[in-house]
């Protein structure tokens, strides 16, 4: 299995996408000044939704308190109700990664 990108490897990526795309340089440190930026962003905005478009969108979800089982004594608990993070992939990024059918 391939391993993923580290940030300066993503970055120094982003800087030469964006450098043949544009035709002006952009260094590898504006492309990790522009990624926190875009991660401090969804932060504070995954609140109300935050969508990258083409990519997905983080998204607040409610859990309800529901029945679960201990795996090792077996013994049923109530897991208490909570919020949690999701990323929800956009439909143009399910059909680039794994091909449309």
């Amino acid at each position: 299995m391939a391993k993923s990108l580290t940030k300066s490897q993503t970055a120094a990526k982003l800087a030469e996408l964006v450098s043949k795309a544009t035709g002006s340089e952009m260094s590898k440190k504006h492309a990790v000044a522009s990624l926190e930026a875009l991660a401090h962003l969804a932060y504070r905005e995954a609140k109300n939704k935050f969508t990258i478009p083409g990519l997905g969108k983080l998204v607040l979800v409610n859990r309800k308190k529901r029945m679960g089982r201990n795996p090792a004594t077996g013994e049923t608990i109530e897991i208490p109700a909570k919020r949690v993070v999701k990323f929800r992939v956009a439909k143009a990024a399910k059909d680039a990664i794994l091909g449309s059918k």
